[in-house]
């Protein structure tokens, strides 16, 4: 559910939308987001890479060659399908069993893509609802659970960053909680890195950027907890008090608000329910 900004009946003139997502993607949502009247500009926060460690290289050779040995897949962004796919998987000498599971309808869409020249589809992936309160692992989870039990193998396609690794023994960050509830329901759960996170080499211009929008009348969007980082290290959390973050979900909320942004407003990540809440806090320039 979206969370107001500001007081009912109040909106403030936007001036400035920063899109935080990695590139491509932050350039393809700057477009819908200008088709729609709003002043958005791309700053990717989070630069995507292929996995530096040889031993990621050789888990993700692995298990493109082998990925029918799962019984379930979750990708957990639309980048590791991207990186996961990239590179060629091999072809099932057979129907395969694997279920394909997405976070949300944007994964899911990209994972359609993804299978189709394995002459598979929609009906091989599991997503929460359309209607779904968030897209995140815990409403996955209810969809997927009856897939999960013993001696069922669960393979998470992920990244890594310079945040560490996950708990379970699987390489990468993010969605320990459906790990958790994949090993005590009895599955064996493996990590497959597919791609690397790191922070972007800041130019001239991109601070000259985020010092403008430390300000009022400036919104960020953000979509991982992750593209906050840059932010906090380059800038003290006072600084941001005057600016507006837009995020889309509870922990990049809380994220935000460690990182001292003044006003936060909660949406899903589909482009509507984006638009949406810029409409129900802001007024186009």
């Amino acid at each position: 559910m979206d969370t107001a900004a500001h007081p009912p009946g109040t909106r403030r003139r936007l001036e400035r939308l920063i899109v935080t997502r990695p590139a491509p993607e932050a350039l393809a949502w700057v477009d819908a987001l200008r088709a729609e009247g709003w002043p958005a500009q791309a700053l990717p926060l989070i630069e995507i890479a292929p996995p530096a460690a040889e031993a990621d290289q050789a888990t993700l050779h692995h298990w493109r060659a082998h990925w029918t040995r799962a019984d379930a897949i979750l990708f957990v962004s639309g980048a590791a399908v991207s990186h996961f796919f990239e590179g060629g998987v091999a072809p099932a000498s057979q129907p395969p069993h694997t279920r394909f599971w997405a976070p949300g309808p944007g994964t899911a869409r990209l994972l359609e893509q993804a299978i189709e020249p394995l002459g598979l589809g929609a009906a091989h992936i599991d997503a929460p609802p359309p209607d779904a309160a968030q897209f995140d692992s815990e409403h996955l989870w209810p969809v997927v659970s009856s897939q999960v039990g013993p001696g069922r193998q669960v393979l998470i396609v992920r990244g890594t960053s310079a945040q560490g690794t996950s708990e379970a023994g699987v390489a990468g960050t993010g969605r320990d909680w459906l790990i958790r509830q994949c090993t005590t329901a009895g599955a064996q759960v493996q990590g497959c890195v597919a791609y690397a996170r790191r922070a972007p080499v800041l130019s001239a211009t991109d601070r000259a950027v985020i010092d403008a929008a430390a300000t009022a009348h400036s919104v960020w969007l953000f979509s991982s907890s992750e593209a906050l980082l840059p932010l906090q290290n380059l800038r003290p959390a006072p600084v941001w008090a005057p600016a507006s973050a837009l995020v889309t979900h509870p922990r990049i909320a809380a994220a935000a608000a460690q990182a001292g942004f003044g006003q936060i407003c909660q949406t899903r990540p589909a482009l509507a329910d984006v638009v949406r809440a810029l409409e129900s806090g802001w007024t186009r320039p």
